[in-house]
């Protein structure tokens, strides 16, 4: 079964409603036709582009570049440095509350029976000030998660499993500095979702190093500090994990009402939320389009929307690629746009009703962690 093919049939397994798929004999929006236009946003300042990806620096996209479903610039961001680990003389441990400790190669993980999927994912901090940069979207292959648990024999005293990163670097911690490993942990029953896989491959080809190379884990519906690189170990224990990146970083912190007291409530970073941007608009004799993308935690999408300025919300079309974990590119043919400036924005909607808000109808918070509101943009049509 060719890629395509199977991308839509895991679309419509995982129960995107028709309206959505409408018009799949459409170009894909980062595709642009001949004599197709990009129109510049008036609310980026001249000038503005991301630089080039260099190691052990955060590396930004510029998402009007957007040219593939399958991302050929996907964000990155290391906490740690880029640490360049051979595949030659690799090692994963699997060790903690378990009935027996492994240990696989790089080779012996490649001769396990494999999967792939396409997932995209964002940074946690991905927000409006990057133009929401930090996102990629790619095909993965690597080995189940679950059976590796599986094979190791979870004890019943086990509920969380610790994922340790060959990144390291240096911490203060009540005045003390010592080195730690980039870690992220998931309870039991998250780890043992059938779609986790430690991956050593991303859009076919060994993973890029800074990627993660040679194998990485990859958790659907996650934000991108769940997907730990350049794994190492993977621990069982039975309390919860506090590293710096569980328990002090990648932490929200939201005022919201428990129980009918207003209180400031803190989480670490873990799902995806339900979220939309316009990253483009084109201009094509006369008839513009206005083309994004969605990302969510997996959950089947109702649809996707957009408004132009006072108007009403239309239902955009989805890229027939679209499946269950990868982004969700979409478009929505403007017709009849009048000159000057015009505000636009787009909503997505999930099959439990879930609706995307405008930002100063959620939660406030206190960090950039998980922006996820709506985001308007503003573009100037000419005469």
């Amino acid at each position: 079964m060719s890629i395509e093919n199977e991308s839509r049939r895991q679309l419509l397994k995982a129960g995107v409603s028709a309206g959505l798929v409408a018009a799949t004999a459409g170009v894909p929006w980062f595709a642009l036709a001949q004599g197709e236009t990009v129109v510049p946003f008036i609310d980026v300042p001249e000038g503005w582009a991301p630089g080039p990806r260099q190691p052990g620096r955060t590396h930004i996209i510029d998402t009007r570049q957007i040219n593939n479903f399958y991302s050929d610039d996907f964000y990155v961001v290391q906490h740690y440095g880029q640490p360049e680990v051979a595949a030659a003389g690799y090692e994963l441990k699997l060790t903690g509350l378990v009935d027996q400790p492994l240990q696989f190669t790089y080779e012996q993980l490649r001769a396990l029976p494999s999967r792939e999927i396409d997932c995209g994912f964002e940074c946690g901090g991905n927000g409006g000030r990057m133009f929401h940069g930090l996102v990629g979207n790619a095909r993965w292959r690597g080995v189940s998660l679950k059976d590796l648990l599986a094979q190791a024999g979870v004890q019943p005293a086990g509920r969380e499993v610790v994922f340790f990163g060959a990144d390291k670097g240096m911490e203060t911690i009540r005045g003390r500095e010592v080195e730690k490993a980039f870690a992220r942990s998931l309870s039991l029953e998250d780890a043992m979702r059938e779609d986790n896989l430690v991956v050593y491959e991303m859009n076919g080809q060994p993973l890029p190093v800074h990627h993660g190379q040679p194998v990485r884990l990859l958790i659907p519906g996650f934000y991108g500090v769940a997907n730990v690189k350049w794994l190492t170990q993977i621990h069982v224990q039975d309390t919860r994990y506090m590293g710096r990146f569980m328990g002090r970083d990648y932490v929200t912190l939201k005022r919201e009402v428990v129980g009918g007291e207003e209180r400031w409530v803190e989480n670490s970073v873990a799902r995806m939320n339900l979220k939309s941007v316009i990253v483009r608009v084109t201009n094509r004799g006369g008839s513009h389009r206005i083309a994004g993308f969605a990302l969510n935690d997996g959950t089947p999408l109702r649809s996707i929307e957009v408004k132009i300025d006072d108007g009403p919300w239309q239902q955009a079309t989805i890229d027939p690629q679209s499946s269950r974990y990868s982004w969700k590119p979409f478009y929505f043919d403007w017709q009849g746009a009048s000159p000057g400036e015009h505000t636009i924005v787009s909503r997505v909607t999930d099959i439990n009703g879930h609706t995307q808000a405008p930002a100063e109808q959620l939660p406030e918070r206190v960090s950039y962690w998980e922006e996820f509101g709506q985001f308007p943009r503003r573009i100037r049509i000419g005469a």
